[in-house]
């Protein structure tokens, strides 16, 4: 509890604008006072630690809740519908997001020799509860701030402890699975890069298996297993969230926007976006402008 206390205290005071001559790439810390609509994203790998309030991820029909104290974590770029469902005024939410480094994961199995891990077999997204060691590493990462000159010198060997900790947790399975070249876990990211870049157009399944070096009923299985839908439905997905975020800034545009993500046929892109957000898209877009969306405040590297 220590451990959450000191968390807390160290993310608040990062997102009131407290002043900050140093940051660690890559690091991030959210706070927000109210809940928020659910928000449509593409989560790449990372840590996500909840210090206060409560959050929920959906991917798919599946639905990941976490609260303070507990952590997701994403192995693969993952279309994700997220909203912050517990905050108020005297207790906001507070998180603390770190990138996961493939090359780092794959040093740390080299060195840490034989791993003793359950088999993952579900998608490359999971919760936790995280234990004192790995909160302990979290708050030290974040106390280098205080000292901007220890930055540079001591935040890559807590960043690393930090994944050594995950690698040898109750996810070390699905998180080994990053660093391993030939695992499943890779053989998708490397799909998915391949459908983020052609996105807005007509994908071939058999280019998309040519691409990555395998065949089709094996991208298919594997596709699955970790992202919980098929390539297609991850593509449809992907198009979906992109529409859905230019709305937000330009509700009247909404055929030119359904043909910018990929939608030649206005009527199947405003079926297709009602299935997935429950109203067409003039209207989600209306709602969106007028309702009170709480946008996490987000600190990073580049600024507030």
């Amino acid at each position: 509890m220590r451990h959450l206390n000191e968390l807390r205290s160290r993310i608040a005071r990062l997102a009131a604008g407290s002043p900050r001559p140093s940051w660690i790439e890559g690091m991030t810390v959210f706070s927000t006072e109210r809940v928020t609509e659910p928000l449509g994203t593409v989560a790449e790998p990372m840590l996500s630690l909840v210090a206060q309030g409560a959050k929920r991820s959906v991917l798919g029909d599946r639905i990941f809740d976490y609260n303070a104290g507990q952590y997701l974590v994403v192995t693969v770029d993952l279309p994700l519908t997220s909203q912050i469902t517990h905050a108020t005024p005297t207790e906001p939410f507070l998180a603390f997001g770190l990138p996961l480094q493939p090359a780092l994961i794959a040093q740390l199995l080299v060195e840490g020799g034989r791993f003793v891990a359950r088999p993952h077999d579900g998608p490359g997204i999971a919760t936790s509860d995280a234990d004192d060691r790995l909160l302990d590493a979290v708050v030290r990462l974040l106390r280098l701030l205080d000292e901007p000159r220890d930055v540079p010198v001591l935040a890559p060997g807590v960043r690393r402890e930090i994944h050594w900790r995950l690698l040898n947790g109750p996810q070390a399975a699905l998180v080994r699975q990053i660093g391993l070249a030939d695992s499943q876990s890779t053989l998708v990211a490397r799909a998915i890069e391949w459908i983020k870049t052609h996105y807005d157009q007509v994908i071939r399944i058999d280019d998309l298996a040519d691409d990555v070096g395998i065949s089709v009923s094996s991208l298919n299985r594997h596709f699955r297993a970790v992202t919980a839908m098929s390539p297609l439905q991850y593509q449809k997905q992907l198009r979906l969230q992109k529409a859905r975020l230019r709305l937000i800034t330009a509700p009247h545009d909404v055929a030119a926007i359904g043909h910018a993500v990929g939608y030649d046929s206005p009527s199947q892109f405003s079926r297709e976006y009602k299935r997935m957000f429950g109203a067409p898209p003039g209207q989600d877009a209306a709602r969106l402008q007028t309702v009170a969306t709480v946008q996490e405040q987000m600190l990073e590297g580049s600024g507030p």
